[in-house]
């Protein structure tokens, strides 16, 4: 109702009533402050202005270039890791094939060895078998040859305390005392 009052008045007289607010304080305008607030707030708002751009403006382009910089810092720092870490996984990929090949490599080669000591254990172990053999059959012919030699003497010796008892026993006193005397003179004819 107040707005419609003001306008009827407004456009009666040409003019603008003062305005007067809730707290009872009367002003040449509802909208606008009093013209001498509006030129020190102007003034004001000029000189903060002035100074932010001339001593904040710096500072704040300053420190949005250092955060552009450090963002583009980090940005080149998680590609270059990136980069690294692609470079890592694929050595590390080469690395687990290789790991496979040196695997199969050093298996095979311990087969070969296991298979080179195999045949040489079975070498060694048959020359040794063929000299134990060498030694047993040697030791057996020697055994035979002794065994032959003191059965030959135990045979000679028996058969000559045999033929002596039958000697002994078949020749009477005259025919030993003739083999006695024939004995001696072959042995003096034949020193």
């Amino acid at each position: 109702m107040n707005a419609l009052i003001r306008i009827a008045h407004l456009v009666a007289s040409g003019t603008e009533p003062p305005h007067q607010d809730s707290q009872g304080i009367t002003t040449s305008s509802w909208i606008w402050p009093e013209r001498a607030e509006l030129i020190y707030g102007i003034a004001a708002s000029l000189i903060i202005f002035a100074l932010l751009v001339k001593f904040a403006g710096p500072a704040m382009k300053k420190g949005m270039a250092a955060r552009t910089a450090r963002i583009q810092k980090e940005l080149d720092d998680a590609a270059g890791d990136k980069a690294s870490a692609a470079t890592e996984a694929a050595d590390i990929r080469q690395a687990k094939g290789d790991i496979g090949a040196e695997r199969e490599r050093l298996l095979a080669e311990a087969a070969a060895q296991a298979e080179a000591m195999l045949a040489d254990g079975r070498s060694r172990l048959e020359t040794e078998v063929a000299e134990m053999k060498a030694r047993a059959i040697a030791d057996i012919e020697t055994a035979k040859g002794r065994s032959a030699d003191e059965l030959r003497g135990e045979i000679a010796r028996l058969s000559a305390s045999a033929a002596e008892r039958a000697v002994a026993e078949s020749i009477d006193g005259a025919t030993h005392q003739d083999l006695i005397e024939a004995f001696i003179q072959k042995v003096g004819a034949s020193a």
